[in-house]
């Protein structure tokens, strides 16, 4: 199969991907998405497959406690995650200024997508109602694509502090290539 034609079965696969997600699981393809991010570009879903694995760290809200210390251990640990040949992306439903803000004050070297319509968390299934002055936000999951456009892997026990080790380490697990 030419890689045109993969690419664009990919991509069919990624359009076709369920809408509502509570249930998605390992083996099902991940929902496709547009985004803007922190770095100024939007990134589509779609654009990676057949060419790079995806990693999708949700997290509640930029500028509280457990969402800075994991954006401080990707920014400072990025490095383990870079030895692989995926992309990886901090993402949340907070607008693309305040993502940016987050990201910039924690140094982070790579994109923090914003949802602020939350089309694409309720599409992953990660919308929590903590209600006060949080309200709906995403879950602390992290979401493993592979260049399959399928969902590779799901962690739902995110450890903020750790984060950086623990993607590397689930990289390695699904043996994603080395850069």
């Amino acid at each position: 199969m030419t890689k045109t034609l993969l690419a664009g079965a990919l991509t069919a696969l990624l359009a076709t991907a369920p809408t509502t997600a509570a249930d998605l699981q390992v083996g099902d393809p991940a929902p496709n998405f547009t985004l803007q991010a922190s770095d100024g570009h939007t990134y589509t879903l779609s654009d990676f497959a057949g060419k790079r694995a995806v990693v999708l760290a949700w997290f509640p809200k930029a500028f509280t406690r457990g969402c800075t210390i994991e954006c401080k251990s990707m920014a400072e640990k990025g490095d383990l995650i870079k030895k692989f040949d995926a992309a990886y992306f901090m993402i949340s439903v907070d607008p693309v200024e305040q993502s940016k803000a987050f990201g910039d004050e924690h140094k982070a070297d790579f994109p923090l997508l914003a949802d602020p319509t939350k089309k694409t968390a309720e599409a992953y299934g990660v919308l929590r109602d903590f209600g006060g002055d949080i309200g709906v936000v995403a879950n602390r999951w992290t979401f493993y694509i592979g260049k399959d456009g399928r969902i590779a892997a799901i962690d739902k026990a995110v450890k903020p502090a750790t984060a950086a080790e623990d993607v590397a380490a689930k990289l390695a697990e699904l043996k994603v290539a080395a850069k």
